[in-house]
């Protein structure tokens, strides 16, 4: 349940801005985003690839490519269904927005005073605080291979917050972020005990129906899900298999769902064109404060831009999944990407997609950000980096006015800054560092290339 990104509220282009805006036809954009697509098939991203491309009224791409089924030669289409890992979370926050709205539940509420008997560090945090990550509770999802050995297990919401009850606090709640599943799984038993009905079918029966999302649903293990996509995984041969077995009770409403990119267009049309939730609770949604501002987090969805247009995005990793969901505002811009691979970069294949649609050149080079002497020592250090094949020395030293990052038993090189405490590096432009700080020292660092991502904590 991994991946991010993308939000801001601004007001919806009326279509006669549309034509104004001298966008590049429809036509144009399926060509492109047909042979995007077929070139990250042909790099053995994913198996298969399903996009969706939606400007204003006009539906351009609306297709899969590949196979969603490689034992049993199956193609991928529109209707594919894919698990969409960590998307499913601005579906649990417009619930609990909901009851906001209905004065059930108070933004400012401690969790405690809805869910009794929870850890008594964690009583002080607050909804808003579990909405946005910065509540500082562990996620049961970082415990590593303490987790990944019950990966099997079907669990109950109850056991997943078990799972890190006697864990110490991250940090104090509202002084830092850091991104956590289990404040996600709180917030579902908090749906479930006001809604008097399991999360699930809350989701269902509150957006799912009404809005149309017929392929929506609880990504559950047992059910029959009709067109549901096989996931997968690399060896290090580059030789995809089955990925390995996750009960998905586990994700619960921190990423349990799966959808098609037809159901996710529709979600985007509605809950930015105001049918989900009210303009005070989609604000609320969209708009990062406190510990959370500097990420550009709101509540189950972030800030940031593609083409220099605000936008708003919220990724999805999962294994053998990886989804990524985009709403450009000015443009009335829906683009979702569904890959049935857990190291696809799906992130990057909508980002140069959406690039595609609002005319921009299709590859975009990061702008690097000056490093200030002062600040290169907050970075420098060693890291215990957590790799599929054990942990390694991960290495930060000071290289004249640069940083260079050297993982044990390999060379040092160079990493480039971009600012927000993240660096890439010349030799992999899709390569990314990005540094946990707290108390002005670097923390954690979180690897991510070849759409695989690797902690390691400061030794």
């Amino acid at each position: 349940m991994r991946r991010i990104a993308i939000i801001l509220v601004v007001a919806l282009a009326l279509p006669a801005a549309l034509r104004a805006q001298n966008l590049p036809t429809a036509a144009a954009v399926a060509r492109l985003t047909d042979s995007l697509a077929a070139a990250f098939l042909a790099a053995n991203e994913a198996p298969s690839v399903a996009i969706a491309v939606v400007r204003g009224s006009d539906t351009i791409v609306m297709k899969g490519w590949g196979k969603a089924n490689l034992e049993h030669d199956i193609p991928a289409t529109e209707r594919s269904v894919y698990r969409i890992g960590s998307i499913t979370k601005q579906f649990t926050a417009a619930a609990v927005m909901r009851l906001v709205e209905q004065n059930e539940v108070g933004l400012e509420d401690s969790i405690a005073a809805h869910l009794p008997g929870l850890p008594a560090a964690w009583r002080g945090v607050t909804v808003r605080q579990l909405l946005n990550h910065t509540s500082g509770i562990p996620s049961y999802t970082g415990l590593g291979e303490a987790w990944r050995r019950r990966w099997g297990e079907e669990m109950t919401p109850d056991t997943l917050v078990a799972l890190t009850a006697s864990a110490p606090m991250w940090f104090a709640p509202g002084t830092s972020y850091r991104y956590d599943n289990t404040g996600y799984v709180l917030l579902g038993m908090l749906v479930e005990k006001h809604a008097g009905r399991p999360w699930a079918t809350e989701i269902e029966e509150r957006f799912g129906k009404p809005l149309g999302l017929s392929d929506t649903r609880n990504c559950g293990t047992e059910p029959v899900i009709p067109r549901r996509v096989a996931g997968y995984d690399k060896d290090d041969a580059g030789r995809w298999g089955n990925t390995a077995y996750l009960a998905m009770s586990q994700p619960y409403a921190a990423g349990a769902l799966c959808s098609t990119v037809g159901d996710l267009v529709r979600w985007n049309q509605a809950l930015h064109g105001g049918k989900v939730v009210s303009a005070a609770s989609y604000a609320a949604m969209t708009t990062p404060a406190g510990a959370a501002t500097k990420r550009g987090y709101g509540f189950g969805l972030a800030r940031d831009s593609i083409a220099g247009r605000p936008a708003v995005v919220h990724g999805g990793g999962i294994h053998g999944f990886s989804a990524s969901n985009a709403w450009v505002p000015s443009a009335r811009l829906s683009v979702t990407v569904l890959a049935n691979s857990s190291s696809a970069d799906s992130d990057e294949l909508l980002a140069r997609v959406a690039r595609a649609a609002l005319g921009a050149p299709i590859d975009a080079a990061p702008r690097v950000v000056p490093l200030a002497a002062a600040d290169r020592d907050r970075y420098a250090g060693v890291y215990a980096l957590e790799l599929p094949n054990g942990v390694r020395d991960f290495t930060i030293a000071i290289a004249g006015d640069a940083l260079t990052a050297q993982l044990a038993g390999e060379g040092a090189n160079p990493i480039i800054h971009y600012g927000s405490h993240t660096f890439g590096a010349a030799f992999d432009p899709k390569l990314r560092l990005v540094f946990t700080v707290e108390g002005g020292r670097a923390t954690k660092v979180t690897l991510t290339q070849g759409g695989g991502r690797f902690d390691g904590k400061r030794k």
